[in-house]
């Protein structure tokens, strides 16, 4: 099978990876759009996990061939499952998932293995068993006690992989940014003490060419993450589908079972729909025509890296990101005290941002090391970026426009920092 990719040209599949990419649960992915509410400020960024996922096939195999030009050897029936991991490597992605996951934490993370163990003793694992991949799938990407050699994996999941090279191209493309890295860097890639690493050495020196192109790759993350996925668009629009589902929760609804056949339609169809068609939550409703309509929830309180020192950054983290209870509380209180309704109040904190690129594995001239252990001195580069990226956290409060006024005073009294957004305009 010929599939033209608008970012890899022409991607092939064999048989085995024709017949994967058929399956309903894979399928499911040209519904799920890969960064979630960015088209409502990158209106380009229409690409799905599906789209994304034939490319990260795209990119393992050419991580590969550039293995076995350095004289791996790896057989064609492990090569084979890469390629097939590759295609499945975000089949557990519910709609919606870094949002629901990681920003409002309604769900464990998709990647922590429970997911695919239900994928697996479903139709996923009956079709992978009818190709004869079941096993080496749950090896490749669920089983922490895998047999498989560490490289294997790294290639589909680790720091520098076929995932993020996929991805930094894919949405720079879709979002209309002129972002791009060289492709020398499928040259870089060696296997070191079992591990997948990017090699920095040649003729026992350091190959400059090899770090500099390496450092792109984090100047990319942190661009794209700058500008598309922290967006305050984004994130607004994304808490407010969190709340939409956490409401719906209340009503019993939207399990990871329920969300693993929906695509993001059929999540908005359902959720107009809750508790059921004849008496439909008006909360919910009214939060799902906003987002229908672009009348999103604005910026009535932000606070950042930038004013909130990284102990206090912590406290808060602790208070309302890993405790969801106190999260709502003041969301409640907060509404009573505006006068609004509850579900129109978005507390939004998210974990502290970490660059984990910057942990990558490399081979230097003292041997396997982190990428970040690397840079001679304080001043360097790849330090720089990760100090940048941390800075990239915020925490917000979203309300309706005719509130966020109000909002900022009531929630400095909380926070104990001035609101950093001074503008009520609309300026979404």
């Amino acid at each position: 099978m010929l599939i033209r990719d608008p970012i890899h040209g022409d991607i092939s599949l064999n048989r085995i990876e024709a017949a994967v990419v058929d399956l309903p649960d894979v399928q499911r992915l040209r519904g799920v759009k890969q960064l979630g509410t960015a088209s409502l400020v990158y209106p380009g960024c229409l690409h799905s996990r599906f789209d994304h996922s034939l490319g990260v096939n795209a990119v393992a195999k050419r991580i590969i061939v550039g293995l076995r030009e350095r004289g791996l050897r790896i057989d064609d029936e492990l090569a084979t499952l890469i390629g097939v991991g590759a295609l499945l490597h975000d089949v557990t992605h519910v709609p919606f998932g870094h949002t629901l996951e990681d920003e409002r934490r309604l769900f464990a993370r998709h990647d922590k293995g429970g997911r695919l163990h239900q994928l697996m003793n479903g139709r996923l694992g009956d079709g992978l068993a009818k190709v004869g991949l079941r096993a080496g799938i749950d090896a490749l990407l669920g089983s922490e006690e895998s047999t498989l050699p560490a490289w294997a994996r790294q290639i589909v999941a680790s720091t520098i992989d076929a995932d993020l090279l996929d991805y930094l191209r894919r949405d720079s493309y879709f979002a209309g940014l002129a972002q791009n890295y060289d492709d020398r860097i499928f040259h870089y890639f060696v296997v070191a003490d079992d591990q997948l690493a990017i090699q920095m050495t040649k003729h026992g020196m350091e190959r400059p060419d090899a770090r500099s192109e390496t450092v792109q790759l984090l100047r990319m993350r942190y661009f794209l993450t700058e500008r598309v996925y922290y967006h305050h668009t984004k994130v607004a629009a994304g808490a407010m589908v969190s709340k939409a589902v956490e409401l719906a929760h209340e009503h019993g609804r939207f399990d990871e079972d329920e969300l693993l056949q929906l695509t993001d339609g059929q999540l908005f169809e359902r959720l107009c729909n809750v508790p059921n068609a004849a008496h439909p939550d008006r909360r919910i409703t009214r939060l799902v025509d906003r987002l229908q309509t672009r009348a999103l929830l604005k910026r009535g309180y932000v606070v950042s890296a930038l004013t909130v020192p990284l102990s206090e950054r912590q406290a808060l983290v602790q208070r309302f990101h890993e405790t969801p209870a106190n999260r709502r509380a003041t969301e409640r209180d907060l509404a009573a005290a505006l006068g609004c309704d509850a579900a129109e109040v978005i507390l939004y904190c998210p974990a502290l941002t970490v660059m984990k690129e910057a942990l990558a594995a490399v081979l230097t001239p003292d041997g396997l090391r982190r990428l970040n252990q690397t840079e001679p001195g304080p001043g360097g580069e790849i330090r720089a970026l990760e100090e940048r990226y941390a800075q990239l956290w915020r925490f917000y409060v979203f309300v309706a426009e005719e509130m966020a006024e109000r909002t900022a005073p009531l929630m400095q009294e909380i926070v104990g920092h001035e609101s950093e957004h001074q503008s009520v305009r609309r300026d979404s």
